[in-house]
């Protein structure tokens, strides 16, 4: 396996229906594997607007099945055809009325791999989230992809510690946070927290965000997707905060054992003295 991974984020404005966007990405997706890309992630609820700006049973239509959707089935053609790792963030049904906010994750053989049901669901003004989603019930998984391990962790999930450092010790080298988030209360921190767990944890961490402002609300979505690298330093330039972007880095992975050997985090680690974290 190559030292090096070529890494791919995918920035969109929504486009005003379903087909159109998902045509959007999957062009996207044909655009970062032209570039090298191995991996690439899209944006959370990639194929839609971000209706949890309003409360409005009619975008339950937007789920599918997981893996057994048109979109996932689409994509794990898009990720053979291309040999490229895909993490593809969409609205699951499980069975009727049982929804969840997820992300399928795909082999570059066109192999579904499994999925990250979001765990920490937000329910405040412009992310209603709770009216659309059950809250995950999967933990932390981390997949065994051809670029190595991967895991996910979704938009509101990254202000939660644990998840990240659960992502960390299940061996993840890369951690992909797919992200619906709007300028105002949050935006500070979006330089602050990826780059901040990238250090805690010592991995790299691949955030996206969407752009622009859609019919359902005033939420103004910011971009400025971004590679962090695991001293938390950023890896290029972030993306546009108003345009759509396809975000391809390169991520040295001989930069993991690097930082691990200089930190130790994980060797000092005192999970014996954690007990009360895990109290109600």
């Amino acid at each position: 396996m190559s030292n090096v991974v070529r890494a791919g984020l995918v920035q969109q404005r929504w486009t005003g229906d379903k087909d159109s966007m998902t045509a959007n990405a999957v062009e996207a997706i044909r655009s970062a594997a032209s570039r090298g890309a191995q991996v690439v992630c899209l944006q959370e609820l990639f194929y839609g607007p971000y209706f949890c700006q309003v409360q409005d049973a009619d975008y339950y239509s937007y789920t599918e099945g997981i893996p057994d959707g048109p979109t996932t089935e689409l994509m794990c053609q898009v990720a053979e055809q291309h040999g490229v790792v895909l993490v593809v963030p969409m609205y699951e049904e499980e069975q009727p009325g049982v929804y969840y906010n997820t992300a399928a994750v795909i082999d570059a053989d066109g192999t579904y791999l499994g999925k990250h049901r979001k765990n920490h669901i937000p329910q405040v003004k412009g992310f209603w989230e709770k009216f659309y989603f059950r809250p995950g019930n999967l933990g932390y998984p981390v997949f065994d992809t051809a670029v190595g391990k991967v895991g996910v962790y979704i938009c509101y999930e990254r202000h939660f510690p644990e998840g990240w450092r659960a992502l960390g010790l299940g061996g993840a080298r890369i951690v992909f946070n797919p992200s619906a988030t709007s300028r105002g209360l949050s935006e500070y921190l979006w330089r602050l927290e990826q780059t901040s767990a990238a250090v805690a944890n010592e991995y790299f961490v691949g955030t996206i965000n969407r752009v622009g402002v859609e019919p359902l609300g005033d939420n103004d979505f910011y971009g400025q997707s971004y590679f962090a690298d695991p001293r938390g330093q950023l890896i290029g330039e972030a993306a546009s905060d108003t345009e759509e972007e396809v975000v391809v880095r390169d991520l040295d992975m001989d930069l993991l054992a690097e930082v691990r050997d200089l930190w130790a985090f994980y060797r000092d680690r005192r999970p014996d003295t954690y007990g009360g974290l895990v109290r109600p």
